[in-house]
């Protein structure tokens, strides 16, 4: 088959910035789609940190100005070739992006990411690439499909060109929360996005994406048929459900060059499955790091993950004085909600042998836990995929998880009586039956052989980036045989 020229956009990319999943996804699924000899370019924002980091980036012989809301906006190129051979191309624009401090958050992001979308359009352009394929992640290149639909000019620019837009989570739709949006200012989807500043403000990109896509998926096969009810639709069920046959899950994989601890130069130890008593030695030097109590037979529970409520906190708060009754120890790593994070410092001065919170994230601290921990806590209360509980099961630690999204996908609750499963999985979202779920796992801890083979067979398992990278390009052949039929 032809091969196809293929260009992702989003706000992140890793190692260059990352806040979450997103960057590497956007850095993993272009190298897959490379592998398979298709052409792919990636364009992200040229943010503060990236200046300030030591990459080495080619400045364009391009400047250009983007008019915006009634004012004029000087933009400059950047470009990079990947270790995975890929250019990624940078967009600079010093007041809304290289000056500011964070990456979101900010009350004019509405702009800042409009700023954005039209720059990649402008720079597919000067750099004359004419691509098949546009994949848009998340809301912040949301509107980019708007505009190849409804403006005359990108019609003709980029006639022969469809779009597939990637739903990372229906909850961030904006600049905004959207269930704040007074109803008056809701976006109603229709026509170009306004170059108004009062409502650009009110812009809500994923709902665009929704309505102009040519191809919409989502990050696995069960969020992709939750997102069509009232209960995950975010308020955008009813055009999501109208769309229904352009709806489609492909659950994300795991980059095996980076997250392996065969040869994870994070590690105190590097290990597989068949030299498991590294591993163990992983849980020493990290409890012997953290003050922890000292003990291979102390079951430790890792949690690895943006502390937000989404990610289960609030049941995790309410059975913790229950749990640390027994001889458990719990490790957290993460960056988020203050309020979590003063729960946890708390906590760890409550019970200083068996309780360690470590934040901000750190990519190194998390993987020593993944290698330490025995069990891996990740009780969402939705998860569009996941990518840590994936993660954990190639590092051996056994993920114990809520029945939703890509984890319904990705862990089945293990049977003792037929060794089969893979994790310990939990239906109901409530505090007692997420207790019962990781009281069950410890039960299953105390018997050594059966936990070996379970961990033994956890770290087998294969999510790797090369079967989602096949269902993609099915995809955006699907894309393109639908915008051709729409525009003769």
């Amino acid at each position: 088959m032809n091969k196809l020229k293929i260009v992702h956009v989003a706000s992140e990319i890793s190692p260059y910035i990352k806040t979450g999943g997103l960057a590497d996804v956007v850095r993993s699924l272009p190298r897959a789609l490379k592998r398979l000899g298709h052409q792919v370019i990636v364009i992200v924002p040229y943010y503060q940190t990236i200046k300030q980091g030591k990459f080495k980036l080619e400045k364009l012989n391009y400047q250009e100005e983007i008019i915006l809301n009634g004012y004029s906006y000087p933009v400059r190129f950047y470009k990079t070739i990947s270790s995975d051979k890929y250019p990624i191309f940078f967009i600079e624009q010093k007041k809304l992006f290289t000056s500011r401090h964070k990456i979101y958050g900010y009350p004019d992001d509405g702009l800042r990411f409009s700023l954005f979308n039209l720059a990649t359009l402008k720079l597919l352009t000067l750099i004359k690439f004419k691509p098949q394929i546009i994949h848009c992640h998340d809301w912040q290149a949301g509107l980019i499909p708007n505009y190849l639909q409804i403006s005359r000019r990108y019609q003709k620019l980029f006639k022969n060109t469809a779009t597939l837009f990637t739903i990372h989570n229906l909850l961030w739709q904006g600049p905004f929360d959207w269930w704040r949006v007074p109803p008056e200012h809701k976006d109603n989807g229709q026509g170009l996005p306004s170059i108004k500043p009062k409502r650009n403000r009110w812009l809500n990109f994923t709902k665009r994406a929704i309505l102009y896509a040519d191809i919409i998926n989502t990050v696995s096969e069960r969020y992709a048929q939750e997102i069509l009810t009232k209960k995950y639709g975010e308020g955008l069920d009813k055009y999501l459900r109208r769309r229904q046959t352009d709806v489609h899950g492909i659950i994300n994989g795991i980059d095996y060059k980076i997250f392996n601890p065969l040869f994870d130069k994070n590690l105190y130890y590097c290990y597989d499955y068949d030299s498991l008593d590294k591993k163990n030695k992983n849980k020493t030097a990290l409890q012997r790091k953290l003050s922890l109590k000292i003990g291979r037979d102390i079951p430790m529970i890792g949690i690895i993950n943006r502390l937000t409520e989404q990610k289960g906190f609030e049941l995790i708060i309410q059975i913790t004085d229950y749990l640390l009754r027994d001889n458990l120890q719990i490790v957290v790593v993460g960056s988020g909600n203050k309020k979590y994070r003063d729960f946890f410092h708390k906590l760890a001065k409550k019970y200083p042998q068996q309780v360690a919170i470590i934040t901000p994230f750190s990519e190194k601290m998390s993987r020593r836990v993944y290698a330490a921990s025995d069990l891996y806590l990740m009780p969402s209360r939705f998860e569009p995929c996941g990518l840590s509980q994936m993660i954990s099961l190639r590092y051996g630690s056994v993920p114990i998880v809520h029945q939703t999204g890509g984890l319904s996908d990705t862990i089945t609750n293990f049977n003792p009586q037929t060794g089969r499963g893979n994790g310990f999985v939990f239906k109901t979202y409530d505090p007692i039956t997420l207790l019962l779920s990781i009281n069950r796992a410890l039960e299953t801890y105390k018997y050594s052989r059966i936990w070996e083979h379970l961990v033994w067979r956890a770290m087998r398992q294969s999510f790797s980036w090369q079967l989602p990278a096949k269902k993609y390009v099915v995809l955006y052949r699907k894309a393109i045989r639908q915008h051709k039929k729409m525009t003769r």
